[in-house]
């Protein structure tokens, strides 16, 4: 069995203060700590990719699951989209009767 790694994920809380239209607010940012367990050669792997790419192991994983969840809302917007114009078919759906007619009548062929 591969030997696995505890990789912890530190961040500080941060404080920032904006001045928003000559009002000073404070803006409060909680970045949660999160514990992973890892393999040690997906890690070794891994860091030589932040490495490569002059970031961390942790700015990788924030990246990844950032764009996980853009692409998530994207998804859950165009499943509501699909869902409403669904909707509207029922809505304006018309019985027209029977279709009496075939494909071939609807085109005069030469």
């Amino acid at each position: 069995m591969p030997r696995r790694t505890t990789a912890v994920a530190q961040e500080n809380s941060a404080a920032q203060v904006c001045n928003l239209h000559g009002i000073r607010d404070s803006l409060i940012m909680w970045i949660m700590n999160v514990t992973l367990s890892l393999d040690d050669k997906l890690v070794k792997e891994v860091r030589k990719i932040a490495v490569e790419r002059d970031t961390t192991l942790t700015s990788l994983i924030r990246e990844y699951l950032e764009k996980l969840a853009a692409e998530s809302a994207v998804s859950g917007r165009k499943r509501r989209e699909v869902e409403a114009l669904q909707r509207s078919f029922k809505q304006f759906h018309r019985k027209i009767g029977p279709i009496t007619w075939k494909r071939e009548d609807l085109y005069e062929r030469s």
